[in-house]
């Protein structure tokens, strides 16, 4: 299938840039984080704090190995990666793009870590999480897109750019 799945830290701009990127190539956009909203009824930090972050990332991995789409931009929330089943459907589903921004740069976006929904484990800092997760997202990216001081429509370029070119070759 012909979709491209965004990957990366929260704040990374997974969801700005998907929107644009699906004009861009005149995909449908899936957030999957509103997928889940949607599926559970609740908002995610309700989620976290009724499952435990343990139950949120089951209920995470369980919807994003079930989406289905066709010709979309799909971003992801950050945590994501920890789903193994999720991560081997969404990369069976499209090409992977991981949005790499560094950690100074994503604090400066992020702003209250638990109100924004985060997965993070209580006493985990940010410069924590970014550490566990950021082998994840280089595991599991077939693209990886520095957007460090960089527009949006730079970035969505970029994507495009190779996105289309993977497609002329075959993958």
């Amino acid at each position: 299938m012909d979709n491209v799945v965004l990957i990366g830290m929260p704040a990374a701009g997974k969801s700005t840039v998907g929107v644009v990127l699906a004009k861009r190539l005149g995909f449908r956009f899936v957030d999957s984080d509103l997928v889940i909203q949607e599926h559970t009824g609740m908002l995610l930090h309700r989620i976290m704090e009724e499952k435990g972050m343990d139950g949120f990332l089951k209920v995470e991995n369980d919807v994003n190995a079930s989406l289905c789409a066709d010709r979309s931009v799909i971003a992801t929330g950050g945590s994501v990666i920890y789903g193994r089943e999720a991560m081997e459907h969404l990369k069976g589903m499209g090409t992977v793009v991981y949005l790499k921004l560094g950690l100074e740069s994503i604090k400066e976006r992020l702003g209250d870590l638990r109100e924004r929904g985060v997965a993070v484990r209580d006493g985990q800092s940010l410069e924590d999480l970014y550490m566990e997760r950021i082998p994840y997202y280089e595991k599991y990216a077939d693209i990886t897109v520095d957007c460090e001081d960089k527009r949006i429509r730079d970035i969505v370029a970029e994507i495009a750019g190779v996105t289309e070119i993977r497609k002329m070759v075959g993958r």
